[in-house]
């Protein structure tokens, strides 16, 4: 079940606003509009915000106390925090209310471990290491640019999108506009126009969101290693083999299974 979306902005996404509408708009196209809300998530980085968490209202707080409130519900399942960005939102909310710690998993798209970099890391550096040193149970899904054994590696080609995706998904009675102008009454006629709309026209795109989201749905579609807990300083990462505290990489993702489901 999906409780919620929250949002933040990166660099290059355009204000946070424009995050809000871009996740408004995919809910409606999935036909879930008005039972799954979007939540304002931070638009600054967690070392900025930080001082403010005590306060009622803060950068990021409609997102920080969503989570900390679906944390806290009354159910006996584990909320899992799909982060597909920084992990502003989810690092605060830690810092915010400690005790749910126990009570989430969180599964972050982010880094090329063990090598520096990556757009979702470099976006909050600050965010990662007090997660790393908590004891919430924390997963990171590797991107590895360029390389076989990340996300990176799970591409979809073009003419592929053209041809599969256009109708699917439910369809709703009153069109969304979408980002280039044009009307959808579907999410996968909208997904062709992403994708006929990438800056520089690649023939493929690397799915780095599906495919984190996908290893969530059937664990068996990519490699679970357990680590001990690294440390990232000054620009790079600190091995900790050692560390009783432990980590999950996901690595090898399983492409023709993620691209057939």
């Amino acid at each position: 079940d999906v409780e919620g979306i929250t949002v933040n902005r990166t660099v290059g996404g355009g204000g946070i606003d424009k995050h809000v509408e871009e996740a408004e708009r995919v809910v409606r196209l999935c036909a879930l509009h008005p039972q799954v809300k979007v939540y304002k998530g931070a638009s600054g980085n967690y070392e900025d915000i930080l001082a403010h968490v005590a306060e009622p209202e803060f950068d990021g707080s409609q997102a920080v106390d969503f989570i900390i409130d679906r944390a806290k519900a009354d159910d006996a399942r584990e909320l899992v925090l799909m982060a597909i960005g920084k992990l502003t939102n989810v690092a605060l909310a830690l810092k915010k209310a400690p005790s749910i710690a126990n009570k989430v998993r969180i599964v972050w798209l982010g880094s090329n471990y063990p090598e520096p970099g990556e757009y979702n890391f470099e976006n909050d550096i600050p965010a990662l290491n007090p997660i790393l040193e908590s004891e919430v149970p924390f997963e990171m899904v590797m991107v590895r640019y360029g390389k076989p054994s990340g996300t990176d590696a799970v591409k979809a080609r073009l003419e592929d999108i053209r041809r599969i995706m256009p109708g699917k998904g439910p369809s709703i009675s009153t069109p969304v506009a979408g980002r280039h102008g044009a009307t959808f009454s579907t999410f996968g006629d909208y997904s062709v126009e992403l994708f006929e709309n990438f800056p520089g026209n690649p023939t493929d795109r690397s799915l780095f969101d599906m495919a984190a989201i996908a290893i969530v749905k059937n664990p068996a579609w990519a490699e679970r290693v357990t680590i001990g807990a690294p440390r990232f300083a000054n620009g790079k990462w600190i091995n900790r083999p050692r560390n009783p505290r432990k980590i999950v990489i996901w690595e090898n993702f399983d492409r023709e299974e993620i691209m057939q489901d």
